[in-house]
């Protein structure tokens, strides 16, 4: 299956490829797995995946290409490397915030957290970009200092800070 787009990630599973990718097609709208490609009897002696055995997974993220590749247990996700999630509306964050963190590591901080398979995520409310460069600097850094005290961005909180 051919993929047009010039830059597509690659995410190394171990063996939880297509498990992944049904997770994360099931929480972003306009998404789909595209492909399934499997292992064959040619190279085993080097991947050691039984024939039949998913490789890889082609699928979309609100119509954002990925490829999950079962690699095997060499490579593990850290911070590095997160994904931006950007929400016009608190109840986009809670959505997201609910449903990649369940059975993930506890919440990180300033809207990070860290879903079951290892992988980052930014939940990121619009409106924090807005007031972070706002024009008046005492203002930027007063919902800078109270969203670095956040977990799950909270939005209200940010434009009452503001409003202040």
């Amino acid at each position: 299956m051919q993929n047009n787009s010039k830059i597509t990630p690659c995410l190394w599973f171990d063996d939880q490829a297509e498990a992944a990718a049904q997770f994360y097609t099931s929480i972003f709208r306009n998404s789909k797995i595209v492909h399934v490609s499997r292992y064959g009897d040619a190279g085993q002696e080097i991947h050691g995946k039984p024939a039949g055995a998913v490789m890889t997974v082609s699928f979309e993220l609100d119509g954002q290409p990925f490829t999950a590749l079962n690699g095997g247990p060499i490579f593990k996700f850290n911070e590095a490397i997160s994904f931006q999630i950007f929400c016009d509306t608190q109840a986009d964050v809670d959505d997201y915030w609910q449903k990649l963190s369940a059975g993930g590591e506890t919440a990180q901080q300033c809207g990070w957290l860290k879903d079951k398979y290892g992988v980052s995520w930014q939940i990121i409310p619009r409106i924090l970009i807005e007031l972070l460069n706002h024009p008046d600097a005492a203002t930027s850094q007063k919902v800078t200092t109270t969203m670095l005290q956040m977990k799950k961005i909270e939005t209200d909180e940010l434009k009452r800070v503001a409003a202040d």
